[in-house]
């Protein structure tokens, strides 16, 4: 790797840090505005999370969880009924805001997005049912994108999350975007994390072959910076974007790619706005015409239990 692409772009567990697999924040050189913690737990293990000046979003990846959180005007005990896999569609999700404690419990693997912010908003929890569902691009880019954390869905101060699923041989993140600078009503200003995971493709797929499972990921420079990732991502690698062009994001054949994006900046709005590489932005007309990917959307074949 190059030096560049060694500080933005990080393997599984590099990042691990008081019980954690990984932990991204204000700690790391150059990164202001987003964080994330990732971790493994096994039954009777618990998660804590103190008190800061940050809002939460708490995104069971695999397994079920408890949490209990600690805010004013008490304490509060919520179920994440979560799901087997994050190829098993949306799963349900919970908000919280700053000067919030909390233990998580369970099995499984959480992620718990993350943003400093002094505006205070309401705890919420947005049940599998209530995430939107969104389908992007079309033929061999179609995939499929859980809003839970966007603006049309949580009433956040600054965060802004969503997780997408690359069905394989797909592309994503494409054309190549950026959201680098201030152009109100066209652009914002926005840092995003980049948590990938990837599985034996379910349709078709070779269960055996798990730990092999990987795709591609890109970004590279913009006027704004200097960056330059071109890597295989596998399960648990982050991939840091604080400016550039990013994407694609690609599947491999026989493999499916799934990664969650957690995203703020300094703007005033919270608004996801961006500029497409204007040398690809034409395969955006390419799409009119051609049907989404047949094999979405996934769905958590369990939903009828809950």
């Amino acid at each position: 790797m190059s030096t560049i692409e060694d500080r933005w772009f990080h393997r599984r567990g590099t990042l691990a840090r008081e019980g954690w697999e990984s932990v991204v924040d204000a700690t790391l050189p150059g990164w202001e505005h987003t964080g994330l913690r990732v971790a493994d737990l096994a039954d009777g293990d618990a998660a804590d999370l103190t008190a800061m000046d940050v809002e939460r979003i708490i995104v069971p990846l695999s397994g079920s969880f408890r949490v209990a959180h600690h805010h004013h005007p008490g304490e509060w005990h919520t179920r994440l009924h979560g799901r087997d896999s994050v190829f098993d569609g949306p799963t349900d999700v919970l908000f919280l805001s700053i000067g919030t404690t909390a233990t998580i419990t369970g099995e499984g693997r959480v992620a718990i997005a993350e943003a400093p912010t002094t505006e205070r908003r309401e705890w919420q929890y947005i049940a599998a049912e209530e995430t939107p569902v969104e389908l992007r691009g079309a033929g061999r880019s179609s995939r499929q994108v859980h809003n839970f954390g966007t603006p049309q869905a949580l009433s956040a101060a600054r965060l802004i999350v969503c997780e997408v699923i690359t069905p394989a041989e797909n592309w994503s993140s494409y054309p190549p975007h950026k959201h680098d600078e201030h152009h109100p009503g066209r652009e914002s200003r926005l840092e995003e994390i980049y948590y990938f995971e990837a599985a034996p493709a379910r349709m078709g797929g070779n269960p055996d072959a798990g730990d092999a499972a990987f795709g591609m990921f890109s970004t590279y420079s913009s006027p704004a910076g200097e960056i330059d990732i071109n890597a295989r991502v596998a399960t648990g690698d982050i991939a840091l974007v604080p400016y550039g062009y990013h994407g694609p994001a690609v599947a491999a054949p026989g493999y499916d790619l799934y990664y969650l994006n957690v995203m703020a900046g300094p703007d005033p709005d919270r608004a996801w706005l961006i500029s497409d590489d204007p040398a690809h932005a034409w395969v955006r007309d390419t799409w009119t015409g051609q049907d989404f990917d047949s094999r979405l959307p996934y769905e958590n074949e369990k939903k009828g239990e809950r």
